[in-house]
Parts: structure tokens; C-alpha cells; sequence
């Protein structure tokens, strides 16, 4: 009894002092370092000059957020929506990305349903970045008898909206978890079509082909290939790779290397769930949380890298070089020619790109 008691104290609490109304957003002071945030799962969300951090932690009994003007000084974290009295969510508030969409923002976020015994991804809405938002979906978004989470929004070039995400290992008849995704009504508050599996966590490469498939996110190169970053585990630890397509719905071939690993990072630290963004002056930054656990004296928290986009895919810019520039040159010769011989050359490209 007293420990409930005390839990409800600390909601009042963090309820009270975490909420602020958009109108104040400019008056913030930023006394957190970003080092010193406990959080998992992190999405940055870019608006106004500001960055806004979403993810698992920041908030209890809903979802919250960090605000920064640097990526590296915060304030928070403010309470953006909380589940009211009665609703059936009773845990696993995990993975909120927010996005911008036709004048509104958006959450996907996860939860446990006590009532269906199932983790769903639902959508919620506001008006601004700090909430508060409301639920929109009825209940989850994705299937009631699955266990669904990490869902991310993915929009093609006619308009149509999609929702990329995880069918969780917990609830595959193998064992096994697989990515899908589903059209979303326009205003997202539903799925329009049944889900589609793309493709199972053992499809990995690079050793990442363990049961986990864990935080899509979609990027759009120049040439209009989609690539997906996903999570999964190595020998290395938790890591993300990238599958790539044309179409959303499509046949997605894994791409031969990682994106991020703690032998890439050249750190001590493994790390994953990644998304992209791009800074006030136009870097293009990975975002993960790293480490992928707590111990004594550390514990997980956003960590960003500066990425590019190259030879078809992505990469840390940590890892780039004079040899991948003598590879992109080759590569602008060998497009010129037919098809099947700029085919072979950007498998080549991939496979040194791996490698160096």
C-alpha cells in the first residue's frame, strides 16, 4: 500500500512540474547534459531551431521529451501525454517517435494492454511538439493479437501513408521476429490494409541475424532507394544494419555491412535503435541509445554521429575516407555503362565499403 501510494505522490509530482505550455518553449533553460539523460530508444524530432528527444524513459505512466537548441544542453523532461484514469495501457511505455505531418505532430508509441495481454503500437496527436497529445487510434493501431511495437511512419511519393514496424518475437509462431508494414488512413489514426511481413530478424547479415528486429526507420536516398535501419544483436552486441528497397512493400535485400557497431564506433559501448536527422545546419546525424544496458557507472543514453550517404548507402563519416572517395569516382564511371556491369560494380562497392 505505501508503495503505491508513493508512486502515485511521484506521478503527481512529475505531472506538476514537467508540463509547460508551448507558448513558454523560448523561456527554457538547459541544465542537463545530454551524457547525464537516462534514456533508450531516442528520436529526434527537429522544429522551430529546436531539438525535441523522445524515448523509453522519459516519462512515467505515458511518454515525454527533452528540449535542446545544441544536441548537447537539455531541458526535462516534460510530461507529453499521460494515460488517463481507466485506459487499459498498465507498462512497456517504450519507443515514442514523433514526426510532423500535414501541420500536426504525431507519436507512435508503444504500450502493454492489460486487457489483451499484448504490446501494440498506437497513434497519438497534437498541435505541438510538447503535446499535450491525445490518443487518436482506437486502442493500437496495429493488431490486437500481436505483440507490435517500435511503429514508424513512412510516407511514398503519391502520399499514401504507411507503418513500418516490428512484429515482435514474443508473439511469431517461430519465435522469430519479423518487419512489417501496413497503408495507414490519411489522417493515421488506423491501418488500412492488412500488414505485410518484408522480411525476419535471421535475415541479417554481418552476424545480425538473431531473433530481434527492433526499431525501423526509413531514409530515402537521392536515387529514391529506401533504406531501412533496424536493430538486431551480434557477437559484438546490439548493433543496426540496413535493408534496402524501392518500394515500401517490396522485395528488401539486406545490405553486407553495419551501420553502427561498437567495432565501428572505434568505442567501448555497443548500441542501437537508430533514426536519422538532420541538424539546424545541415549534417545529416545518426541517433541511437548506447550503451544497450546499465552497469556500474554507465548507463544508456543518446549518442549521435554524423553520417553520410554514399555508394547507395549510408555510413558513419567517422569511417570515411580518401579510399571511399576513390570508390564514389569509379563508381560515377562505371554508372555510365549498361546496367548489369553498374549492378556488379555497386555489390563490389558494398562488399569493400564493409570491409574499409
Amino acid at each position: 500500500m505505501l508503495k503505491r501510494l508513493i508512486s502515485v505522490l511521484l506521478c503527481i509530482i512529475l505531472m506538476g512540474v514537467c508540463v509547460i505550455p508551448a507558448a513558454h518553449a523560448s523561456e527554457l533553460e538547459y541544465p542537463r547534459k545530454r551524457e547525464d539523460i537516462g534514456i533508450r530508444d531516442p528520436c529526434i524530432l527537429v522544429s522551430d531551431g529546436k531539438y525535441y528527444m523522445y524515448g523509453t524513459g522519459a516519462a512515467w505512466h505515458g511518454y515525454g521529451c527533452y528540449v535542446s537548441e545544441d544536441l548537447e544542453n537539455w531541458a526535462g523532461p516534460f510530461t507529453v501525454f499521460t494515460f488517463p484514469e481507466g485506459h487499459t495501457a498498465d507498462g512497456d511505455y517504450w519507443a515514442p517517435e514523433c514526426v510532423e505531418y500535414k501541420g500536426n505532430f504525431y507519436l507512435f508509441a508503444t504500450y502493454h494492454d492489460r486487457v489483451l495481454n499484448h504490446r501494440g503500437t498506437a497513434v497519438f496527436r497534437a498541435s505541438s511538439p510538447i503535446g499535450p497529445f491525445e490518443q487518436i487510434s482506437d486502442g493500437f493501431a496495429t493488431p490486437d493479437d500481436w505483440d507490435s511495437i517500435d511503429g514508424t511512419l513512412y510516407v511514398d511519393n503519391s502520399g499514401q501513408p504507411w507503418m513500418v514496424f516490428v512484429h515482435e518475437w514474443t508473439s511469431t509462431d517461430d519465435g522469430i521476429g519479423r518487419m512489417c508494414v501496413a497503408k495507414m488512413s490519411d489522417d493515421l489514426s488506423s491501418l488500412i490494409s492488412e500488414p505485410k511481413e518484408i522480411f525476419r530478424a535471421d535475415d541479417g547479415k554481418c552476424g545480425m541475424n538473431r531473433r530481434v528486429t527492433d526499431g525501423p526507420y526509413i531514409h530515402t536516398c537521392e536515387d529514391g532507394k529506401l533504406i531501412m535501419l533496424w536493430s538486431n544483436f551480434t557477437d559484438d552486441g546490439y548493433a543496426v544494419g540496413m535493408a534496402e528497397s524501392y518500394t515500401i512493400d517490396g522485395k528488401w535485400r539486406q545490405q553486407p555491412r553495419l551501420l553502427y557497431s561498437k567495432k565501428l564506433s572505434g568505442t567501448e559501448y555497443d548500441g542501437g535503435h537508430g533514426m536519422l536527422f538532420t541538424t539546424t545546419d545541415g549534417k545529416l546525424m545518426l541517433s541511437i541509445h548506447s550503451p544497450n544496458s546499465s552497469g556500474e557507472g554507465f548507463h544508456e543514453t543518446a549518442t549521435f554521429y554524423e553520417v553520410i550517404e554514399t555508394n547507395g548507402t549510408l555510413m558513419l563519416k567517422s569511417r570515411y575516407g580518401k579510399f571511399h572517395q576513390f570508390l564514389e569516382k569509379l563508381t560515377a564511371f562505371f554508372s555510365g555503362l549498361n546496367d548489369k556491369i553498374s549492378d556488379f560494380w555497386n555489390k563490389i562497392i558494398l562488399f569493400f565499403t564493409n570491409i574499409f
